[in-house]
This record gives C-alpha cells, sequence and structure tokens, in this order.
C-alpha cells in the first residue's frame, strides 16, 4: 500500500464523509442500535455522536491504522465502549451469535468481496439480530448510471477500490437478510456519489 493510499486517502475520506449533508442519514441508520454492535469499516468514528443510549459495546473494525488514528477523539470522548477487533471484515475475530447488531456506513462499495463480508457479518449476528447499513451505489437513473459507469474505473484508483455501481440492498438480500427498512434517494452532492441507501435488515 503507497503513501497515497495509507496517508491521504483516510484524510480525504474523513473530510467528505463528515459533511454535514450526510450528517442525517447518519442519525437516521444509527437509529434502534443497542447492545454489543459490530461496526465494518469503522473508519475515523464519524458514527461514534450518533450511537443511541441503549449502545453498550462496539467492536470496531477497520484496516486502516491512519483512520483508527483520526478516530481517537471521537473514541475517547464516548462513553460507549469501542474496541477495535480487526482489520478485516472478510473474517472476523467474534464468535458465532456474538452480537445484537450490525453496523456498516460506506463499507460494501469498497470491500474487496461484499458477499463474504456479509456472510461474516451474519455468522456473528444473533438470530433477529439487525445489520443497520448506509451505502451509495448504482443510480435508478440511466444517465446518471452511464456516468457512474464511466466513471467507475477512475473512483477505484483515486478512492482506494470504492465503486459507485454496487447495489448495496441486493447484495444485502443475496447474503440471505431480509431487509425490514429502506429509504433511498439523492443527497447533496455531485449526482454519481450521492444515491443512498439507508435500510435495516433481520439476520
Amino acid at each position: 500500500m503507497g503513501l497515497y493510499q495509507r496517508v491521504i486517502v483516510p484524510r480525504v475520506v474523513n473530510w467528505a464523509c463528515a459533511l454535514p449533508p450526510i450528517h442525517r442519514w447518519r442519525e437516521r441508520v444509527c437509529a434502534g442500535l443497542s447492545g454489543d454492535v459490530v461496526e465494518i469499516g469503522f473508519g475515523t468514528g464519524l458514527n461514534v455522536p450518533d450511537y443511541p443510549a441503549a449502545v453498550t459495546r462496539v467492536f470496531a473494525v477497520e484496516p486502516s491504522d491512519v483512520s483508527y488514528a483520526l478516530a481517537a477523539r471521537r473514541v475517547g470522548a464516548s462513553r460507549v465502549r469501542i474496541e477495535r477487533v480487526g482489520l478485516d471484515g472478510h473474517a472476523l475475530a467474534l464468535a458465532d451469535e456474538s452480537c445484537d447488531a450490525a453496523l456498516m456506513t460506506f463499507t460494501l462499495c469498497t470491500v474487496e468481496n461484499p458477499a463474504r463480508v456479509l456472510a461474516e457479518v451474519r455468522r456473528v449476528l444473533r438470530p433477529g439480530a439487525s445489520l443497520h447499513f448506509l451505502e451509495h451505489g448504482v443510480a435508478p437513473s440511466a444517465r446518471v448510471a452511464r456516468w457512474q459507469r464511466w466513471l467507475d474505473p477512475i473512483e477505484q484508483v483515486v478512492a482506494d477500490g470504492c465503486h459507485l455501481t454496487r447495489d448495496a440492498p441486493a447484495l444485502v438480500r443475496a447474503a440471505g437478510f431480509e431487509i425490514v427498512e429502506l429509504e433511498q434517494g439523492f443527497a447533496s452532492g455531485p449526482t454519481p456519489w450521492s444515491y443512498f441507501s439507508v435500510g435495516r435488515a433481520r439476520r
């Protein structure tokens, strides 16, 4: 991993994902979380201020040491116990059926194998537990989707593996989850990057 991917990308993502228009979506995805939560793609801890009072512990999975270092102030200020339990969502260092909920924000766009990550999430969730997800992805507009397909190879290089054309709800359903809540729409910003899906799916 080069200097750009290791040092610069985490800071750019931290800035872009902390923009005020995204905060409403973060509040929505975190609503209803409780108990022991595994967060895949913890990043710089931007979700920490929005954890509900019912959350008792968060198992943070984050591959970037730089991102986790940038999260230190948010982690230190949190009333929730946060433990970094691994670097890779493809193989979670957690026991079967050990978590009350899972949280993913802007994660499925970047992971190498979304199906494998979702299978691991399903493994560690207790029966009936929920996966809360907030993702950007392929838009329903044919015009926007054409731009997304054209930009996708560039995005993967510039944003260290991020895809613009993945369909997060379809990936969640294919992994065996039942989606019980789903809101989709364009957020503020350039349309190829701003078609969001926020939802809750039951194991």
